[in-house]
């Protein structure tokens, strides 16, 4: 029968593949992970403190692992441990993210409790995501290979028990998210591998959406300023010594237009000593410069 086949194959998916998922635990929460080399773990950043980390082993044991690399911004983090009878889990061969339709299992280890295996299909591709700290990353998808909480930083995999995703979050209504296993995501390993902690530009702000500037600005009686409204400014912060004051409305960044965050992120992020503001206070504009060291 076609149950029992399907039944048969996530069992031989989980067998195959299953001694390389992890389950992390401690103080910081509950998650899992997947051994990607001898003496390697993957996991997503939010499962571990910023050291050290609780790794469970699918025959139970426990070890400290330390942080080898962190990018808390994709939400990823490299341990370091001793990972014994625990095989590395195979990538897929093809520098390609899964297509929609495409099926798929998720494992996990919520904790160190056990491995969880469930099958699901693709349901969205080139999805992006938010980090920890509010960064777009790209290089998501959603699947429907629903898993028990604690099953962010687990694997998922194709039918064949190769590598094609790390899932992330729960997206509810029966989805989870998860970032592809690609070249980027290798690339991303590398760094870690070496120890990377990437620690973006940050300007030292926090900022209210367009539509919230334009509905406060109208109670206030001001001139409409389409961008996005400061709500704080962290004292020391680039954004500080500049001259950004609570209150104001960012409305150019370089030669950019702000409507959104992710454009202040993608300027940012382009690299340069220093960034020209556009700024509206009540309705004067006026130009500050931020330096980034």
């Amino acid at each position: 029968m076609i149950l029992t086949e399907i039944g048969e194959t996530v069992g031989s998916v989980a067998g195959s593949a299953g001694m390389s998922v992890v389950g992390l635990g401690g103080h910081w929460g509950m998650g899992s992970g997947v051994v990607l080399e001898d003496g390697l773990v993957l996991t997503n950043a939010h499962n571990v403190s910023p050291d050290r980390a609780a790794v469970t082993f699918f025959d139970g044991r426990l070890e400290q692992a330390r942080v080898l690399g962190m990018d808390i911004d994709a939400d990823l983090a490299l341990l370091e441990v001793g990972t014994g009878d625990a095989g590395p889990i195979p990538w897929q061969p093809e520098d390609v993210a899964p297509t929609i339709g495409a099926p798929v299992v998720g494992l996990a280890n919520p904790g160190g409790r056990g491995l969880r295996a469930t099958l699901g299909w693709v349901a969205a591709a080139d999805r992006s995501f938010r980090g920890p700290r509010g960064r777009r990353v790209a290089g998501g998808f959603e699947h429907t290979a629903l898993a028990p909480p604690g099953a962010s930083g687990g694997p998922v995999v194709d039918l064949d028990g190769k590598l094609v995703g790390i899932n992330t979050r729960r997206l509810g209504r029966g989805f989870y998210l998860a970032q592809a296993a690609t070249s980027d995501l290798r690339s991303t390993v590398t760094a870690l591998r070496r120890g990377d902690r990437p620690e973006p530009r940050r300007l030292g702000v926090g900022l209210a959406p367009v539509e919230v500037t334009r509905r406060l600005r109208r109670t206030m009686g001001l001139e409409d300023a389409d961008g996005l409204l400061v709500r704080l400014v962290e004292d020391g912060s680039p954004a500080d010594i500049a001259g950004v004051r609570e209150g104001d409305v960012l409305v150019t960044a370089g030669d950019q237009e702000t409507s959104d965050v992710d454009d202040l992120h993608r300027v940012i992020s382009a690299g340069g000593e220093s960034l020209d503001l556009g700024l509206v206070r009540v309705n004067d504009r006026l130009t500050v410069t931020a330096r980034f060291t």
